[in-house]
């Protein structure tokens, strides 16, 4: 718990998080999970990974964005994804969160008005092409806002937009429920933020506790959802769930990080599972970066054993 509240301060810390990003050091140790900086070499990963039996959600790295010009230029990003999608027929689609957009611009009212007119936007550009646009999940501030943004979406494009939601929020139980009841599609992971007791289950144990509790539910709706966790453990338990309950593997997906377990990503594909790899990429990598080595600490060894090897 210790590496994991270091590593979310860091997270935030925006002077280390310059000295970072500029680095050649930072952008060395970022492509471990992080797919480059360009569109291209996101859609090259993209076309790799197809090739291979993995589907992909494109997300195009950034967040807290505060000025207008900002937001709009990571909105021409995702139309340029969606634009690839359809032209090379990649089985992809796109995660984009609300505070990349705008969501925190001219205050409380001016910007979710903006996050919703640009995120609208892209919806309406993915239901065109026939893919699909997750809105990600920041901070428990962010979640009511999300779920509200995400449910107005959907009412106008059906199929075409669907959310996150965490596990270790205590509220999480009845979100799933509500958006289930919607037909709106739903990514469940365990959570990446620093979050109160009174917010969010502290003790690992009670996060893993509900996070296999939710993600029966979900597998056994008629909703297609995505089961994220590269936890061994829980996807076993899965695995002998669907098997003892009788539903297709394809009635879900397991969905990964870009980097995280490539060898249990493969051996579901191999099984016949759907398997999902969020692929980031860009040049605002870090907060990303040190949320994934909060998530998982052992991804600090791990880097630190193959740092030097090609």
């Amino acid at each position: 718990m210790l590496l994991r509240s270091f590593f979310i301060g860091l997270s935030t810390n925006n002077s280390f998080r310059a000295f970072s990003e500029r680095s050649a050091l930072g952008r060395r140790v970022s492509l471990r999970f992080v797919a480059g900086m360009s569109v291209d070499e996101a859609i090259a990963a993209t076309v790799q990974l197809n090739a291979e039996g993995i589907d992909v959600s494109l997300d195009s790295l950034g967040e807290s964005v505060l000025e207008v010009a900002q937001a709009e230029h990571s909105a021409a990003i995702y139309h340029q994804l969606l634009d690839a999608i359809e032209a090379r027929k990649l089985r992809a689609n796109v995660s984009v969160k609300l505070t990349q957009v705008g969501m925190d611009i001219g205050g409380p009212s001016a910007g979710p008005i903006l996050a919703e007119r640009i995120v609208g936007d892209m919806v309406a550009h993915a239901a065109h092409i026939g893919s699909f646009v997750r809105i990600d999940m920041e901070g428990s501030q962010y979640t009511e806002p999300t779920l509200a943004l995400t449910e107005r979406l959907h009412q106008k494009f059906p199929g075409a937009v669907g959310t996150v939601l965490q596990a270790y929020l205590h509220r999480t139980e009845g979100d799933a429920e509500r958006l289930l009841s919607q037909g709106i599609r739903i990514r469940l992971c365990k959570g990446a933020y620093k979050e109160p007791p009174e917010i969010a289950f502290p003790a690992k144990s009670d996060v893993d506790a509900n996070y296999v509790k939710l993600m029966q539910r979900l597998v056994t709706s008629p909703v297609f959802c995505g089961i994220a966790t590269h936890d061994e453990a829980i996807v076993s338990q899965l695995r002998t769930f669907v098997a003892q309950h009788g539903i297709d593997k394809r009635a879900f997906e397991f969905q990964m990080l870009y980097g995280i377990r490539r060898d249990l990503q493969r051996k579901l594909v191999a099984e016949g599972f759907g398997v999902r790899v969020y692929v980031p990429f860009g040049t605002e990598w870090y907060p990303y970066f040190m949320r994934r080595l909060a998530e998982r600490p052992a991804n600090v060894l791990f880097l630190a054993k193959n740092f030097f090897k090609n």
